[in-house]
């Protein structure tokens, strides 16, 4: 294994695995026996970077979420776990009422839902303090100094570690931190898009983001790392969701004149290195510029024996060129 510094402040910043294990379906659609033998893997593998939400998987039974950390803490529990591993979570994104969702009823960003809702993340991690606590979603309804200040109290009193941000436009994320700046406040340190070799089109809306636009880290995210090289990006959906070898899985916004060349050139280097698709994209991430930290979710320790291969895989500065310049 491989791993990075996220974080800039001495007393806050982690060394973590450069590949990070998604926990989003453990403990819903993926049970409970095989939740843990992937976790077991991923940490004798010496991955330490684990992945989940409070609102984690509230769509598989119409509740409002809660088993993805519920599981983590079993496993910690019964694995002896301490703060070896980092584990991060997200607030902002659990639906306010069984049967509804995010995208019309979300729990927000106030002052009142991140004390309270870190509090039971907590609770459900058993954890003293949350390593990386995210923000998941943007809450237009709070003015951003509220949030941040709330976020900077938990920090302060050492129940939060990390602050992160997840899916929100970029001039309010630099906005956040320089309030945050401003008021000598700790600021979002790590960024959560979905990223991949593929480039989707970002004019396309969906129901969470109807400028279609926020939740890809695009070419001005991408520049705002390169300008401020003390943050991190967490890339999630590396893979898609299977549809590098599952063409039938690929999003209406990956469906453009460019994608046929980018997959080409994926597997052309595939074939050269005898690598898989899959893990030549995450090789891609994990020795690039910015670097990434690629989040992979998977249901099967053979799926995460793929992935974790793709941390050795050593691509040649002309393999990621051509990687780069397809289009």
């Amino acid at each position: 294994m491989k791993y990075r510094t996220i974080g800039t402040d001495p007393t806050t910043r982690r060394e973590v695995s450069v590949l990070a294990l998604g926990a989003m379906l453990f403990g819903s659609v993926t049970d409970e026996a095989t939740s843990f033998a992937v976790l077991d893997r991923y940490v004798e593998a010496g991955g330490n970077f684990i992945d989940t939400s409070d609102n984690y998987a509230f769509w598989t039974d119409g509740g409002q979420g809660g088993q993805s950390e519920e599981l983590l803490g079993r496993w910690r529990r019964s694995r002896g776990v301490g703060d070896e591993i980092v584990i991060a979570t997200k607030l902002g994104a659990v639906p306010l009422a069984p049967g509804t969702s995010y995208t019309d009823n979300p729990e927000g960003l106030s002052a009142k839902v991140i004390r309270e809702s870190a509090e039971r993340s907590r609770e459900r991690l058993g954890l003293a303090k949350l390593d990386l606590l995210y923000a998941h979603i943007e809450d237009r309804t709070v003015p951003l100094q509220e949030t941040v200040e709330a976020f900077g109290a938990l920090v302060a009193e050492g129940t939060v570690g990390l602050l992160g941000v997840s899916n929100h436009a970029v001039w309010r994320v630099e906005r956040a931190r320089a309030l945050a700046a401003a008021a000598g406040l700790p600021g979002y340190e790590v960024l959560q898009y979905a990223h991949t070799h593929l480039r989707p089109r970002t004019d396309v809306p969906d129901a969470l983001f109807p400028d279609g636009s926020l939740a890809h880290a695009g070419p001005d995210l991408l520049g705002y790392l390169r300008a401020e090289p003390g943050l991190t990006l967490v890339a999630y959906s590396p893979l898609l969701k299977g549809a590098y070898v599952r063409p039938e899985r690929l999003p209406a916004d990956f469906d453009h004149p460019g994608t046929p060349a980018r997959l080409a050139a994926l597997r052309d280097v595939a074939r050269e290195t005898g690598a898989s698709v899959n893990q030549v994209v995450l090789a891609w991430q994990i020795g690039g510029e910015p670097p990434v930290l690629p989040l992979t979710g998977v249901s099967s320790v053979a799926q995460l024996e793929e992935n974790l291969a793709a941390v050795d895989l050593e691509l040649t500065p002309e393999q990621r060129a051509r990687l780069d310049a397809a289009h």
